[in-house]
């Protein structure tokens, strides 16, 4: 998703090293993010690659791959709003948001970045709002009610 570069000043001179920030995801309910830091690029692609398979979330989707209600997550200053679409729609999100559902799987989704522009954080935030995200039949099985009992 991102590959940064950054220079720390010490007494011999710039020493270079680079934060990649990576999500991966099987775009059937499968999603996850994660940061490496090293000396290279491929290294830190490599760190972040690996960080990211162990931290997988899945993505509650119905039929028409989007989800039920609409969520909010924030992480530090990043809030992300996330509202389920009608078929047909699309991905309708920026930067992080956008690249954490597509790689989901999720094909219908309206997403907003609220507050921070860091990519991290974003991408941070999209995840917490989608461990919020609880389908119908188990807030129905919680309450003890059939599912047609929610809409009265």
């Amino acid at each position: 998703m991102q590959v940064k570069r950054m220079t720390k000043v010490v007494k011999e001179g710039k020493q270079l090293h680079f934060r990649a920030i990576v999500v991966v995801g099987d775009k059937q309910g499968q999603v996850g993010v994660a940061v490496g830091k090293a000396k290279e690029v491929i290294a830190a692609l490599q760190k972040s690659a690996v960080d990211a398979r162990k931290n997988i979330i899945t993505v509650p989707m119905t039929k028409y791959l989007t989800f039920p209600p609409r969520s909010e997550g924030d992480y530090g200053a990043a809030k992300v709003m996330l509202r389920p679409a009608s078929p047909g729609t699309g991905v309708i999100a920026g930067g992080a948001v956008r690249i954490v559902l597509e790689m989901a799987g999720v094909e219908n989704a309206l997403g907003k970045q609220l507050g921070s522009k860091n990519a991290l954080n974003n991408a941070r935030a999209a995840v917490v709002a989608v461990q919020k995200i609880r389908q119908f039949r188990d807030v129905a099985h919680e309450r003890g009610i059939p599912m047609e009992e929610l809409w009265k």
